[in-house]
């Protein structure tokens, strides 16, 4: 009869230890910094899953921003290289290659400093969880970008406060080695009419403004992009035909460009690269550089 009531307790225990672990969800994974140059932020394990093959084009292949791409290359290898570099807000218009051009200067910069170059992706839904992302990237023996996409807030969100802390606020400050790059087709990254709402209804007007904007400011670095013209929109298409190898008539081309741009009410790196898409599918050409 003891024997059979030490079982009991001994299963009762398995079970109430089932359901400690169970509430207190999955254990940190272990990060391993030489797995990739690439990661994604994955908050609930506080694990940076590796991306073995990162989706980015060749810089080169990024046309209609020269200006924009330069300063962007200059102050990424400054960081790389150990030196002062800003945070950098990207912001324009849609479709020109902000997020592409960050990760191809992430790579070019890695190539021209020899340095292991981490970049870290953060998903807008997660920017809540950067307190504790800055914890494991300040220890890390590497220089990291952290990279959000498409990011921007609405009435409701209070998540921006995260961020604003890891650009340049708090005790500790951003660390050495992390610097933060988003791109957002806002300026200010919050809406227009919610500034307006908050400025309608404080106390303050201006105070409740100056607190919503203050979160671009703390970006030293705001890259604009803007809607390229025919003729830049025609070059990205000679860039991607010749990159890859596609053998076609180039007036014949470039009607075609013009008319799938006219289709889409746009012209922009995305229409051209889907164009390309699309025409290298009629040829039966794979796209494989």
């Amino acid at each position: 009869m003891q024997e059979e009531q030490v079982n009991q307790l001994f299963a009762e225990i398995r079970h109430l230890r089932m359901a400690l672990e169970r509430i207190a969800g999955p254990a940190p994974a272990v990060n391993d910094w030489n797995a990739a140059d690439c990661f994604v932020w994955a908050p609930v394990r506080s694990y940076l899953q590796p991306v073995a093959r990162p989706n980015r084009i060749d810089i080169d292949l990024i046309r209609g921003v020269d200006h924009v791409r330069d300063i962007l290359v200059d102050n990424t290898v400054r960081f790389a290289k150990g030196l002062p570099a800003n945070n950098v807000l990207l912001w324009g218009a849609r479709g020109m290659g902000k997020s592409s051009l960050v990760k191809a200067v992430h790579a070019l910069a890695g190539r021209e400093t020899g340095t292991s170059l981490k970049l870290v992706e953060v998903h807008r839904e997660d920017i809540a969880t950067l307190p504790a992302l800055m914890d494991i990237l300040k220890i890390a023996p590497f220089p990291i970008i952290v990279f959000c996409d498409d990011l921007s807030f609405d009435h409701d969100d209070t998540s921006y406060k995260s961020l604003k802390a890891a650009l340049d606020g708090g005790v500790e400050g951003r660390p050495d080695n992390v610097i933060l790059y988003a791109t957002s087709n806002r300026r200010h990254l919050l809406p227009r009419d919610m500034m307006e709402n908050e400025q309608s209804t404080a106390i303050n007007p201006s105070e409740a403004v100056e607190e919503k904007v203050s979160l671009s400011d703390r970006f030293g670095l705001w890259l604009g992009f803007y809607k390229c013209s025919q003729s830049e929109f025609l070059e990205m298409i000679d860039g991607y035909a010749a990159h890859f190898d596609l053998d076609v008539d180039r007036s014949q081309m470039h009607a075609e460009a013009l008319e799938w741009s006219t289709t889409r009410g746009s012209r922009s790196g995305r229409v051209a690269w889907q164009f390309i898409q699309d025409l290298a599918g009629r040829l039966g050409k794979p796209l494989v550089k």
